[in-house]
């Protein structure tokens, strides 16, 4: 995993498809099963940035079904 600033507060991260995998799996396993002591506010963010990988993710499935020969 490679992490470098993209500019101030934004990262860029590269990765293996299988490293990323492993840092969502474990967010859902969080968000799922958030401790008690998680605050709401964090539980949320996390939720809202789940979706937002799962609607990204959908969008390059779809754009590279439609590469395909």
């Amino acid at each position: 995993m490679q992490l470098e600033w993209a500019r101030p507060g934004v990262l860029r991260v590269t990765s293996h498809a299988y490293e990323f995998a492993a840092l969502v799996a474990a967010a859902r396993y969080v968000a799922e099963s958030a401790p008690d002591e998680m605050p709401d506010e964090a539980l949320e963010e996390l939720r809202r940035l789940l979706a937002d990988y799962d609607a990204q993710l959908s969008g390059l499935l779809e754009k590279a079904r439609e590469e395909r020969p």
